[in-house]
């Protein structure tokens, strides 16, 4: 029997994830999180499909180790390879990104014509066309891979020059000459077709939304898979019986929630400054794990 103050899993490629954390984190205040960031292995969309699937099933498997309640793969590429596998083989729930952010983008779409903006693995996988039209068969899907995104993001964050800072509040981090052009180049698929609703197809893209925006236009709507998967996860939560009470009313106790937080990366204070930028608070408890133990997995 799954326990209401048990943990909500995350766990992404590296930090790109934390943008789904911080939107679990802000609607639903009560739950505690245990993010993954498999930063090693970072990107995975470049990767084959069977590598990608490796890779979540061994994290899968170490979060549930954990003793989680849901489990959500906060990485497209590892959605697109493993999330019917993962759902088969753990013993908790688990959602994914694209279904949420696919039916966010069919509701926010009016000329039925939906651009997606994701890594080569992604696109490669046809997962947003196949959620898109499955809502909406009449919808015109075009799919754009953007693979410089996440490194773009990455770096940036690598330097560890954000150490107070917070991207949504500091959008302008981003805004170089560079990385317009690089955004201007990759997005030009998406271009002059009448699309009025673009899904970021990466947990890394957010954090390059307003150059985004900037480069496709005002008319152009950007959904965030982030926050359509927290409310699925609220609601299934709910479903279940399961969802993180305010305190505990027969024993009165206040029930605060836990952030935990660990990494492939051999580097834990870089992991910590960066994803304090992206997660919006302290990462205050990370711990490092090594590939060769998630590979017994």
């Amino acid at each position: 029997m799954l326990q209401p103050s048990l943990p909500i899993g995350v766990f992404d490629s590296g930090l790109g994830g934390l943008t789904v954390a911080r939107a679990l984190s802000d609607h639903l205040p009560n739950e505690s999180i245990w993010y993954v960031g498999d930063t090693k292995r970072c990107p995975y969309g470049p990767r084959k499909q069977v590598e990608v699937r490796s890779f979540a099933r061994q994290v899968g498997k170490w979060l549930a180790k954990h003793d989680i309640k849901l489990m959500v793969i906060a990485c497209n590429t590892a959605t697109a390879a493993a999330f019917y596998t993962l759902q088969k083989e753990l013993p908790v729930p688990v959602i994914g990104v694209i279904e949420p952010g696919a039916r966010a983008a069919c509701m926010a779409s009016r000329s039925r014509k939906i651009g997606v903006l994701a890594t080569q693995g992604t696109v490669a996988s046809n997962s947003y066309a196949q959620a898109l039209h499955f809502l909406d068969a009449s919808v015109e899907v075009t799919q754009c891979a953007a693979p410089r995104f996440v490194q773009t993001v990455e770096e940036e964050l690598a330097h560890g020059g954000h150490m107070h800072q917070d991207w949504k509040h500091n959008p302008e981090i981003f805004d170089t000459p560079e990385v317009y052009a690089m955004v201007r180049e990759d997005c030009a698929p998406l271009l002059n077709k009448g699309i009025d609703t673009v899904v970021l197809g990466c947990t890394h893209f957010p954090l390059l939304s307003a150059q985004i925006k900037a480069v496709l236009g005002d008319d152009v709507c950007i959904v965030d898979p982030a926050e359509e998967t927290a409310r699925e996860v609220k609601e299934t939560l709910k479903r279940r019986g399961i969802l993180a009470a305010s305190s505990d009313a027969v024993r009165g106790v206040h029930a605060e929630p836990t952030y935990r937080f660990a990494t492939t990366s051999d580097d834990i204070t870089s992991f910590a400054v960066a994803g304090k930028f992206v997660f919006g608070h302290d990462l205050d408890s990370i711990e490092h794990i090594e590939l060769s133990e998630l590979e017994t997995l």
